[in-house]
């Protein structure tokens, strides 16, 4: 169990190197419990799809994290001299990706550890109240025998944790109302020690000198629990969570969870209509950063060149940290994204998680530059919610959601015109678009301050704006447009919303069914000065010989089920891939500027671009090829 995997040990000090080489930081994450534990491990129950969760609390398990990360993190690199604790290029430590006590996961912990991990939650019942009898008493749980759960065992002063499902409801009694709070007390604060222990082992023991991150999850009802995960991750430094924008029913088949094959059914619409959906709406912490240490537009999506136009502009506007882009499966732009060893009917299958198709990776630079320069100003706080302890115990909902959505996104209540809050008063989630949500959690005494949200949102239009002016979402016409004084530009269904668009300094005429263009300056001026401008501009793209046919599929199952109008994949195809032409007019209001050159791929120079003198600046007609072109003197 605490052997380790020199092979693989050494892969990664290759990567560091060369990410060191490129600028680029590195987060590690050591630790993925979603797999079988070996038999030879000796874990009580022998798990089997079922590891999630006993990180927490089996002392054998932790032993064997501390010998890993030991063997990892103080291993001298060959390749740059520094073990991974010192290398400054590695910037971020996670404890552990994707897991926690209060996700569905724990539900299927074998029984075995079940009694392992309610051992522990009696000694701490026994410290809380005496003795697990009294207890059992404060639960309404009196008479001999059984508890609520049959590996309850009253007469050994044994009671275990309640099944996940439980604490997504409500109560049945006043006094199960104090067993599952009991219950989510003992888990937060089981958890928060587990990531206080690895974090003193990590940074003192081992003089590890990175940030420190808990986990990156979610839980099985976000509204009630979220606060005890996040509070359970502030024994550390960062706050994180994975998300991914493309619902369930956008893509069904045999084997969706992880691969794309002929005969799959699809849904192509992105996020434009449904902003909802957007991966960078969290409420944050004061006092924490927070990444997105896995996102990406799913695959199949067809609309993919908005992603990082719409998580450039929202993580600036709301204060986010870092996002992770997942995954990039190749050192370069994927050419044939087919996997030789997946075959069904003939046909080679494609990676779900795949974010290197080229308009999704296509579109990072001018989206970087956006981000690192800081070319989106921040927002002022829309929300701000101190919650306290006993709110999160008693597992009471924030003011505002920022579940990951579920389902069908198309129709959510807070996009319809007569939406209104309910009895509790909850904030619509337009705010994520209007400026940053923040939280503290474990606060004195409970308080919401909201700003007015009606000067920002017009749900009879359908258009949300920031409050720093610069960013505005239609999500009736599914366009957004960005208009900074150096980044401007607009992404979405350009024809069906005019065609026209005009900005600061930016004016886009294009009849593109779907395209993102925008302009960004290179060089800390604005668009109107700057002598280095990155007009990026993405369309559309699939694999030569894909194909599909217009079907009707069905989601759910019994009475939750129903219909959806889709496509069906006739064929995946093969390389090269076929990207739809670019097409419009672009003028910028710079005098400056001489001289256009059409870029490739890579960001080299193919052919210089015609300019011509037009209202104070300068025009030019995108060529087909369009991706990137450099504007000059």
């Amino acid at each position: 169990i605490d052997a380790v995997n020199d092979e693989l040990i050494a892969a990664v000090h290759r990567v560091i190197r060369a990410c060191k080489d490129n600028g680029i930081y590195v987060l590690i994450s050591p630790f993925y419990p979603h797999f079988d534990a070996p038999t030879s491990w000796g874990l009580e129950g022998d798990p089997k799809g079922a590891l999630e969760g006993m990180i927490f609390y089996h002392p054998g398990l932790q032993a064997a994290y501390r010998a890993w990360t030991r063997a990892f993190y103080t291993r001298v690199n060959p390749h740059t001299g520094l073990a991974i604790k010192d290398d400054p290029t590695v910037a971020v430590l996670q404890v552990l990706n994707e897991d926690s006590l209060f996700f569905w996961t724990t539900q299927g912990l074998p029984k075995e550890q079940r009694v392992i991990l309610g051992g522990q939650f009696s000694a701490w019942l026994a410290e809380k109240y005496g003795n697990v009898a009294a207890a059992r008493a404060a639960w309404g749980e009196k008479t001999p025998g059984q508890g609520r759960d049959p590996l309850d065992d009253p007469e050994n002063d044994r009671v275990v944790v309640v099944q996940t499902w439980e604490l997504t409801q409500d109560a049945r009694d006043a006094g199960h109302a104090t067993r599952l709070r009991d219950t989510v007390e003992f888990l937060a604060r089981r958890q928060r020690r587990f990531y206080e222990e690895m974090g003193h082992y990590l940074r003192m023991e081992l003089g590890c000198h990175q940030l420190l991150n808990a986990s990156n999850w979610r839980t099985a009802n976000d509204a009630r629990l979220k606060g005890l995960e996040r509070w359970s991750y502030h024994a550390l430094d960062i706050d994180a969570e994975n998300e991914y924008v493309g619902s369930d029913y956008q893509h069904k088949g045999p084997n969706d969870g992880y691969r794309i094959d002929a005969g799959d059914y699809l849904v192509n619409e992105g996020v434009l209509g449904k902003p909802f959906e957007l991966s960078v709406n969290f409420r944050q912490e004061e006092g924490h950063p927070f990444i997105v240490t896995e996102t990406s537009w799913k695959n199949p999506e067809r609309y993919q060149a908005e992603g990082a136009f719409l998580t450039a502009a929202y993580q600036s506007l709301n204060g986010l940290d870092a996002v992770c882009w997942f995954s990039v499966q190749t050192p370069w732009y994927e050419l044939d994204p087919r996997k030789p060893f997946w075959r069904v009917g003939g046909w080679q299958s494609t990676h779900k998680w795949n974010c290197a198709w080229p308009m999704q990776m296509g579109m990072f630079p001018a989206n970087a530059l956006i981000y690192r320069k800081g070319l989106i100003a921040e927002g002022k706080v829309v929300v701000l919610e101190n919650r306290t302890m006993e709110d999160l115990l008693d597992r009471k909902a924030p003011v505002i959601d920022d579940n990951e959505v579920y389902g069908d996104a198309r129709q959510q209540a807070e996009l319809a015109p007569g939406w209104k809050p309910s009895d509790h008063g909850e904030v619509n989630r337009a705010a994520y678009l209007v400026g940053p949500v923040r939280s503290h959690l474990g606060a004195a005494a409970s308080r919401a301050e909201v700003a007015d949200l009606a000067t920002w949102r017009d749900p009879g239009a359908g258009v949300i704006r920031s409050n720093t002016g610069e960013l505005s979402w239609n999500y009736r016409k599914r366009l957004a447009t960005m208009n900074a004084p150096a980044a401007q530009g607009v992404c979405g269904f350009l024809e069906e919303a005019g065609g026209h668009f005009a900005l600061q300094d930016l004016t886009i005429d294009s009849s593109l069914p779907y395209a993102t263009i925008q302009a960004v300056a290179m060089d800390g001026e604005s668009l109107a000065r700057s002598g280095r401008i990155l007009l990026q501009v993405g369309t559309e793209a699939r694999l030569s010989g894909w194909r599909t046919e217009a079907a009707k599929f069905t989601v759910g199952k019994g009475s939750s089920a129903y219909a959806v109008e889709g496509e069906k994949i006739i064929a995946i195809g093969g390389p090269p891939w076929r990207v739809a032409n670019a097409q419009g007019k672009i003028v910028l209001r710079n005098s400056r500027l001489t001289k256009a050159v059409l870029l490739d791929p890579n960001g080299y120079a193919i052919r210089e671009i015609p300019l011509t003198r037009e209202n104070s600046g300068v025009a030019l007609d995108l060529p087909p090829d369009s991706l990137y072109l450099l504007l000059t003197p």
